[in-house]
């Protein structure tokens, strides 16, 4: 039976549902803003590529259009990375989420359609994981779209529509089946952080089985799987936030520090670090 049902799925809008592997029309997506962002061609993006995806742990694509693909979303290209991914069906799956979802959440500032992207995002890998249930990118891409999805309409209003459960299963299916991904820890750590902060510690563990100490446990965890990832330090500065309130602020800024000092590798870890300096600027 596949992971997720066609009643896990129901909060694809109609308009969009079995959009499959379409991208949302006459919406141009923004250029990343950066000038100073790293470049790559092929062969630096695979002599990288252990480095570039120490989150996820993937394997390299075969030499090719795909792996231009690969070479414009590491430059920040990441609507031309999605439309290679499309031309390559299945095998560009994981591409054309990855750059659609990173785009959304970082440079989309529609909310219309940065939801939209998201849903898609969710869409695509839900049908995925019905043909190949065990397909670990599907399962992170789901929950990552799911989430920042649940984020966008409140966390709140998410937990009750059960979208909550969705993307805690999802990330744990990830880290069954990949336990170095890194990323689904930062996710779950977040998750459980989120819920507690919106439902409380009790309510949160007896009705989605969060846990402070666990939320901490996974963000150890994927810093020590990927300890150059400004985004699992940001993460786990606004949980300890969220768990402990104004007594973690130093603990907090420190992380948050170090994150805007790390070096980016590309151009979503540009983002990232553009994120960690506005957020000590906050």
């Amino acid at each position: 039976m596949p992971y997720i049902d066609s009643s896990q799925r129901s909060f694809v809008p109609s308009e969009l549902a079995g959009a499959g592997l379409a991208v949302v029309p006459s919406h141009p997506w923004a250029v990343t803003p950066y000038t100073d962002l790293p470049h790559f061609d092929e062969t630096a993006v695979r002599t990288q590529w252990e480095r570039l995806h120490a989150g996820q742990g993937r394997p390299p694509p075969p030499e090719g259009t795909l792996a231009q693909g690969w070479v414009r979303y590491h430059c920040g290209d990441f609507e031309g990375a999605a439309a290679v991914g499309l031309q390559h069906g299945t095998a560009g799956l994981a591409l054309t989420n990855q750059a659609t979802a990173i785009y959304a959440n970082y440079l989309e500032s529609r909310d219309s359609v940065r939801l939209a992207l998201l849903r898609q995002v969710a869409e695509r890998a839900a049908q995925r994981l019905h043909a190949a249930p065990d397909d670990s990118d599907a399962h992170y891409w789901y929950a990552y779209a799911l989430g920042r999805y649940s984020q966008g309409i409140s966390v709140a209003r998410a937990l009750a529509q059960g979208l909550g459960s969705q993307v805690k299963d999802a990330l744990e299916r990830v880290i069954s089946l990949r336990p170095a991904h890194a990323d689904a820890h930062i996710a779950l750590g977040a998750f459980h952080a989120e819920v507690i902060d919106k439902v409380g510690p009790l309510v949160g563990r007896m009705t989605y089985g969060v846990r402070a100490d666990a939320a901490r446990d996974l963000f150890e965890r994927a810093l020590a799987l990927n300890p150059h990832s400004a985004s699992a330090l940001m993460e786990h500065a606004r949980a300890l936030v969220m768990l402990e309130g104004e007594t973690a602020m130093a603990e907090a800024t420190r992380l948050y520090e170090q994150a805007a000092a790390l070096r980016p590798a590309d151009a979503r870890e540009r983002l990232d670090q553009e994120l960690a300096r506005a957020g000590l600027h906050d």
